[in-house]
């Protein structure tokens, strides 16, 4: 028989505080999609995963824009010149 442990899943250098405040956010934005979707919490983890999902994709393209942004300020040698 084998035992089922709970584990949460704390990055290094995670407070306590700061799991707990990210699990309270999480809540909160739960029952938001949950209420805007009527209870229909299928509909409402679709929806909430999309939006990250987005998110995620945005925030992505940010990030490439500055490394290409950083990459041609080396090749151009104005890398850290005002």
């Amino acid at each position: 028989m084998h035992a089922v442990i709970r584990r949460w899943t704390v990055l290094p250098d995670d407070l306590p505080g700061e799991a707990d405040a990210r699990h309270a956010e999480a809540e909160v934005i739960a029952e938001a999609y949950s209420r805007a979707y009527r209870g229909d919490d299928r509909a409402a983890l679709v929806a909430a995963i999309a939006d990250a999902l987005a998110d995620l994709a945005v925030a992505e393209a940010q990030t490439e824009a500055v490394r290409r942004q950083v990459s041609r300020g080396y090749v151009r040698g104005t890398a850290g010149t005002a």
